[in-house]
């Protein structure tokens, strides 16, 4: 019989599922009681992926017991042929990222968001419940389920708000999306065709018993499952789309979003170690130098993109690009020392990036608030001439009001933060992969020095561009009034920031966490084993 616990599994995807289906019949006036339900059910979320991620780290767990990964059967029905959920160190982690930005969006959509129009809070929950059930799913079959469950949520979040250019800009985003469905799907049916399964488990062993015959067919297959996965993660050129989509969102909304690249980058790291890693038979370490290749290319696209950007938020879509080709390098490059950095790397740039777009609304409704139109002509498009003011002998003195200084920080630690400067996270994480990257075996390797040079030129140009953006936007003296700053929009940016300042102070057992989830993920046995030897309900005495 398995213990009360376990059937916490599969809280995140059930809970966010009960709250949004029952906001349903309430009508678009009970605001209150909206509000209400969507902050109870992402605070138990976030308790719960709190208690999982404690679960899959192992911490309190007796001795003897193992901290490897636990299935749990939706039904009762054994693997392969029922639904089954899998939780394990990375899956936790993501679960507590994208509870952690619930909370935090939800919190600022609550200053007005929420009310510019209809559905926010159940398309928000269906979009954690779609992002939940993604990351803990067993199956590519459900992976698929979840992925429209997401995307069909995020139409509608895209939306949020009205507007002409968020409509048109929506619509591009729906048919890109659609288009990358059906790559999904035929993927999907190409595997299925050559294995007989959809679960990974039990692809493990069907991939690597796969005829000579049959390779060029299951290759055929994973690649267009690939490049699916790889338009969610943004990786050059199929990522052209993703800056300015982000831009066009509400800024609640984009700072949601930047899980969703993350999506595509967890379905890479799960199927690409657990299906083409160590023992995969003659589809050992397939498409691994195209991951390389693929995420230094983004990261180069990347860097020119935060140099050459106009806005603030096509600025943080390019920062999510560079963080993007990074993962996608260091998965490429198959070693669990360069992997563990990665997964560091992805939790600081996540929770950064997040900060960084909801503190985008505050800064720039400052400048629009000033309204005070350049003196002179501008000779070049991103140049900015409201700082010339010919009765200003000097700025000597000028009183910076709190709500400046505050905006300032907040600026100064994203930049610091994104451009990978010590002391703060984004530094560790850099560090720990470059570490890696020095390490590896191949360090003769052209692709290394390559990605070394890629990984600090990139963070150099983020720093360069976040300077000059906050030179013109807070630090410029303007005649007009300042930006209002409430404590419910400021709160989420602090949280967010708090936790990239924890990732700093706890950052040797946080990587200690990262490296015992990257050598997980090369354990296919561990994960094959949990699975198929998963307890049923009715089973007594079987234990783990």
């Amino acid at each position: 019989m398995i213990a009360w616990t376990d059937h916490l599994i599969v809280a995140p995807v059930a809970l966010p599922l009960g709250s949004g289906a029952m906001m349903l019949m309430l009508g678009e006036r009970r605001q209150f009681a909206k509000g209400a339900i969507s902050i109870v059910t992402t605070l138990l979320l976030l308790a719960v992926s709190l208690v999982l991620l404690q679960a899959a780290s192992g911490i309190g767990a007796p001795s003897h017991a193992t901290a490897s990964a636990r299935a749990y059967l939706i039904g009762d029905w054994p693997a392969p042929f029922g639904i089954v959920l899998v939780l394990d160190k990375l899956s936790a982690l993501m679960l507590v990222l994208t509870a952690v930005l619930g909370v935090t969006t939800l919190v600022y959509g609550f200053a007005r968001w929420n009310r510019a129009g209809p559905r926010f809070h159940t398309l928000l929950l269906f979009q954690l419940m779609g992002l939940n059930g993604a990351f803990l799913t067993g199956d590519l079959f459900n992976l698929f389920v979840f992925f429209e469950v997401v995307l069909a949520a995020s139409y509608g979040l895209l939306l949020h708000g009205s507007g002409t250019n968020r409509v048109r800009i929506g619509l591009h985003y729906v048919a890109i999306n659609v288009a990358t469905s059906l790559l999904f799907l035929i993927g999907v049916s190409l595997i299925y065709g050559v294995t007989g399964t959809l679960n990974m488990a039990d692809l493990v062993a069907r991939i690597a018993a796969v005829r000579p015959a049959d390779l060029a067919l299951l290759q055929s297959g994973a690649a267009i499952l690939g490049l699916a996965f790889l338009v969610k993660a943004g990786m050059w050129p199929l990522g052209f789309w993703l800056p300015t989509a982000y831009s066009a969102a509400t800024p609640p909304v984009a700072a949601l979003f930047v899980i969703l690249s993350k999506v595509g980058i967890y379905a890479l790291l799960r199927t690409s170690l657990l299906f083409f890693g160590d023992e995969a038979g003659a589809a050992f370490h397939f498409a691994d130098d195209a991951l390389l290749w693929g995420g230094m290319a983004t990261i180069a696209f990347g860097t020119i993109g935060v140099l050459s950007s106009q806005t603030l938020s096509r600025l943080a879509g390019f920062c999510i690009l560079i963080s993007s080709g990074t993962l996608l390098a260091t998965v490429g490059t198959g070693d669990v020392k360069v992997l563990s950095g990665a997964l560091f790397y992805l939790a600081s740039s996540t929770l950064g990036i997040s900060a960084f777009y909801l503190l985008i609304e505050l800064v720039e409704r400052g400048e629009s608030e000033r309204g005070s139109a350049p003196l002179t002509e501008p000779v070049f498009d991103d140049e900015y001439t409201g700082a010339i003011e010919p009765e200003e002998e000097s700025e000597v003195g000028v009183v910076i009001p709190a709500t400046i200084a505050i905006l300032g920080g907040g600026f100064v630690f994203c930049s610091l933060l994104l451009a990978g400067l010590p002391p703060l996270s984004g530094f560790i994480a850099k560090f720990a992969i470059l570490d890696g990257l020095i390490g590896l075996q191949r360090i003769t390797a052209p692709t290394t020095w390559i990605l070394i040079a890629l990984i600090i030129l990139s963070g150099v140009a983020t720093l360069i561009a976040m300077t000059r953006a906050g030179i013109d936007l807070l630090w410029t003296p303007g005649e007009g009034a300042q930006p209002d700053l409430r404590l419910i929009e400021a709160a989420p940016v602090g949280m967010l920031l708090a936790l990239c300042l924890g990732l700093m102070i706890f950052a040797g057992p946080v990587l200690t966490y990262m490296e015992q989830t990257a050598r997980a993920l090369h354990d296919r046995g561990a994960y094959r084993s949990a699975v198929t030897s998963a307890p049923r309900g009715n089973s007594p005495g079987v234990s783990r």
